[in-house]
């Protein structure tokens, strides 16, 4: 399809219209021309409309770098995700939608196995991010707070101590707590644990997994073994559940990739879920809604983590916040198919 407006068309020329041939068109001065495109109050509705129509005909489109130079404003978010999460993909998409609807645009940089948090962070810093909102970091406090002072940083997913950082995140240990009062109540008493391994969000979410048993008088059946946010890892503790001999009658994941480890592990030794052992998972990322998975969970609220982000970094951007805020939602439980009363129960 021919996107080149009617004008150049007219002239088969292929030269890039610019912001005096727009001014030109309409009588108007260029700075008249910048103030409409760039949506700053000033000039009269009539001449606005006018502006707007010129540049549809001459194919006009704003050039994003010279703009962004004049105004020494980038208006991008840089946002750190791990590249091997579901969850975070699910976030970057929310945080998108909230960035465009207060005229800010995203730089991605991924954590992978071989690229650690420092380096995903200096990328952002160097295309000029304005703010950072690094989701699930897992950089000691002080780290973030000094990276602080080079930009506005706002942490998702991950409790701060001493509230010296904008967080946005859910409570993790009652989201726990929520799958372990639901199992216990369908009869179960031998829940165990898989957990994160090391980090504030493993540890969040392994206390709200003993408070819960605690709380129910379930102290002799607490077990946790060691994992974390991987398939793979779900694989092993499940093994190792197997090997034991004395299978729980549930289980409850780190996040839902573990849990799916443990669901598949579980498949091929024949052990019927959730006949025989009853699985769930955390973060209902998009791999735990799919019909083969069909995975118990809890829901962070992925989009409402996104719009607060978004907005913790405008306030601190545009609305000169200093004082950090923290953000803490209620988490949800997300009941599928992957959990049962216990067959004994």
């Amino acid at each position: 399809m021919d996107e080149v407006g009617p004008e150049r068309r007219r002239n088969g020329s292929n030269k890039r219209p610019r912001l005096e041939d727009v001014a030109a068109r309409v009588g108007v001065s260029t700075a008249s021309v910048s103030l409409v495109l760039r949506g700053v109050p000033g000039p009269s509705e009539r001449t606005r409309q006018r502006v707007l129509k010129a540049a549809a005909d001459l194919g006009y489109q704003v050039d994003r770098t010279a703009s962004t130079l004049a105004s020494r404003r980038s208006r991008l978010l840089g946002v750190m995700i791990d590249v091997h999460s579901p969850f975070h993909a699910e976030l970057v998409e929310h945080l998108h939608t909230a960035a465009e609807e207060v005229g800010y645009d995203l730089v991605l940089s991924t954590q992978t196995r071989t690229r650690d948090e420092h380096t995903a962070v200096e990328t952002l810093l160097a295309f000029r991010s304005e703010a950072l909102i690094l989701l699930g970091p897992t950089a000691p406090a002080d780290t973030l707070v000094s990276l602080d002072r080079k930009a506005p940083v706002i942490v998702v997913g991950r409790r701060i101590a001493d509230g010296e950082l904008d967080v946005v995140r859910s409570a993790d240990d009652e989201g726990v707590g929520l799958l372990v009062d639901h199992m216990v109540g369908l009869g179960h008493r031998a829940i165990a644990h898989i957990d994160g391994g090391k980090g504030v969000i493993s540890t969040d979410r392994r206390r709200g997994y003993r408070t819960a048993m605690r709380r129910h008088g379930l102290d002799a059946h607490i077990r946790v073994l060691r994992g974390d946010n991987t398939e793979a890892a779900g694989e092993r503790a499940a093994r190792q559940l197997l090997d034991s001999g004395d299978l729980p009658t549930a289980v409850v994941a780190y996040n839902d990739q573990c849990a799916i480890g443990v669901l598949a592990a579980l498949q091929r030794a024949g052990v019927a879920v959730p006949g025989e052992v009853s699985v769930a998972g955390y973060d209902d990322d998009t791999l735990s809604r799919l019909s083969c998975f069909n995975l118990t969970t809890v829901s962070q609220g992925a989009r409402e983590q996104a719009r607060y982000a978004v907005a913790a970094a405008v306030e601190r951007l545009d609305q000169d916040r200093v004082e950090p805020s923290e953000v803490v939602l209620t988490p949800e439980l997300v009941l599928r198919g992957t959990i049962a009363e216990p067959r004994d129960g």
